[in-house]
């Protein structure tokens, strides 16, 4: 069988480009023993896969030059030689960019796409969701009456810490760019103000926003936005950082301020998921729970066609896209 894959073909210098990636055909060979055949439905394209894709020092390995892009996957078995799973089930996994993927069922993990979209598992109850759990609850570790500031609160795990803040009986405000993703943020999400970064001051805006200050912030985005919140931070406020997108692109991410840190006794953790997988199970469960149940809404920006990985993940990072960003294979 043929194989359609995406590789790295350079590293970039600054701004991803098309340039960057590669698209291949390969052979597939025979199953062995124990192995299954996996049609890729559902690529996730996440804003991680750019740090991965210098060289150099980080919580995890580069990724190489000429192999298959990573990213996590959704599919269906279509031939098995492994008596855990069957053809015909649903399975989530690591398989990158590419049409197919064969696994000797290490990593792979049957799902119940009857009552959850296949794709949602790629998202809101995947590692997006569980990104968003553990950074809200473990790190975080809201009280109702507390306010909880997200930046890039209408992306894939910024939407969920804010749903499940109003859960924990808290009050959520978003930091999103533009005014028709705030109005999502706050009319669909159920926030309860949402500030506009590309069209606000977003010190002023944050200071009319929590009038009784912030107590938990979710850092998905760093640099200038960072910097608008710590004043407003109350002391021994935590702070749970996932990502810097602002600095992905080679630019620097300087805090200008970090006295805040000392006078508001500000506690700044930062984490990698994939170090946490002792809360996957608990956070799966009630992810699933509130999006079976219409309590967690999320939204999906969808690419048709692997060929148009790139130019997506490209979009992706520049905040074209609304929600998580799949491609959808098959």
């Amino acid at each position: 069988m043929k194989n359609r894959r995406i590789v790295l073909a350079s590293r970039p210098a600054g701004w991803v480009t098309e340039e960057n990636f590669r698209l291949e055909t390969v052979e597939l060979p025979p199953l062995a023993e124990g192995q299954v055949l996996v049609r890729n439905e559902w690529l996730s394209l996440d804003p991680y896969m750019r740090a991965r894709m210098n060289e150099g020092r980080s919580y995890a390995a580069s990724q190489p030059l000429n192999e298959t892009m990573i990213g996590g996957t959704a599919g269906e078995v279509v031939e098995s030689r492994n008596a855990k799973f069957a053809v015909g089930d649903k399975v989530v996994g690591y398989f990158g960019w590419q049409e197919y993927g064969v696994s000797d069922g290490s990593g792979l993990v049957k799902v119940d796409a009857s009552r959850i979209p296949l794709s949602a598992y790629l998202g809101a109850v995947g590692m997006p969701g569980v990104t968003a759990w553990y950074g809200l609850h473990r790190i975080i570790e809201p009280k109702p009456g507390e306010t909880v500031v997200v930046s890039a609160a209408s992306g894939a795990v910024g939407g969920v810490v804010g749903q499940l803040a109003k859960i924990a009986g808290c009050r959520a405000v978003g930091i999103a760019g533009g005014p028709e993703k705030c109005r999502y943020v706050v009319d669909e999400l159920k926030f309860d103000a949402c500030v506009d970064y590309k069209n606000e001051d977003v010190g002023k805006s944050l200071k009319a926003a929590c009038p009784n200050g912030i107590d938990g912030y979710f850092e998905n985005v760093g640099g200038a936005i960072m910097d608008a919140v710590l004043p407003r931070m109350n002391a021994f406020g935590r702070i749970a950082l996932c990502g810097l997108i602002a600095g992905y692109n080679g630019q620097p991410i300087p805090i200008t301020n970090p006295t805040w840190f000392l006078v508001s006794r500000l506690r700044l953790q930062g984490f990698i998921i994939s170090e946490h997988m002792d809360v996957w199970p608990q956070a799966l469960k009630e992810l699933g729970t509130h999006v079976a149940s219409g309590r967690i809404r999320y939204r999906e920006t969808i690419a048709h066609g692997l060929e148009s990985a790139p130019a997506a993940f490209i979009g992706m990072l520049k905040g074209q896209n609304f929600g998580k960003q799949l491609v959808k294979l098959a």
